[in-house]
């Protein structure tokens, strides 16, 4: 899979992240895709960097009704990428890449703020939901990041709920448990999402007070 050291050394590489990328314990050879998937992913990554400067980031809701009343009693922040280079761009390509390059940091905060100061437009008792990953959750200023959102904004810490994976308990669960009883703290509410994707532990449930959980339906 190459005539020079650099090329065999590249391609051996990209074999390796592809392993990794399928959790390990297993191995792949060179394939020509993978250098051409590696190729999109450094342009994507490019792009990503100066999403952010050039405004290309919007949110879409997604309504959340009260089953008895059919009444609206908040909307989830989801955010879309309309890039310059690449048109829309699938969240399910963009947010694993901002996740490895650790930019959902920046991107999450900017979402946070966005989403705070658009709710101040809505009724005051329809509430905003807002995900926040692992990464932005153990950051160590994430708290001073909803501080500033909500008092900028000027949206009651009420109207604001912060919504996590049971994945952000797996990297660091006492420094995710003291973040969200800081959340909670505020006056913000927390909720559990997606849970049966991942380790579906009640442990997660009991030892948080989550106002709201959502079962994945495969669960």
């Amino acid at each position: 899979d190459g005539t020079t050291v650099e090329t065999l050394m590249r391609n051996a590489d990209l074999a390796l992240y592809r392993s990794k990328d399928e959790g390990g314990g297993v191995h792949f050879t060179y394939e020509p895709a993978l250098h051409a998937h590696a190729e999109e992913r450094r342009k994507l990554e490019f792009s990503l960097r100066r999403a952010l400067e050039r405004n290309e980031f919007i949110l879409n809701y997604q309504p959340v009704v009260d089953a008895e009343s059919e009444q609206i009693v908040s909307f989830e922040a989801l955010i879309r990428w309309n890039s310059e280079e690449h048109g829309l761009v699938s969240p399910a390509k963009f947010i694993p890449l901002a996740e490895d390059t650790r930019l959902i940091v920046p991107i999450g905060e900017w979402v946070l703020r966005e989403a705070c100061r658009q709710a101040t437009t809505w009724p005051e008792q329809v509430k905003v939901a807002v995900n926040v990953s692992g990464e932005q959750l153990l950051e160590v200023n994430f708290i001073a990041s909803v501080v500033s959102a909500l008092s900028m904004s000027g949206l009651p810490a009420s109207r604001l709920e912060i919504e996590v994976t049971e994945s952000i308990f797996v990297r660091d669960a006492s420094q995710a448990r003291t973040a969200l009883e800081q959340v909670m703290a505020l006056g913000c509410s927390v909720a559990l999402d997606d849970f049966g994707t991942g380790y579906s532990s009640l442990g997660y449930i009991r030892n948080l007070r989550f106002s709201t959980i959502t079962v994945d339906r495969s669960f």
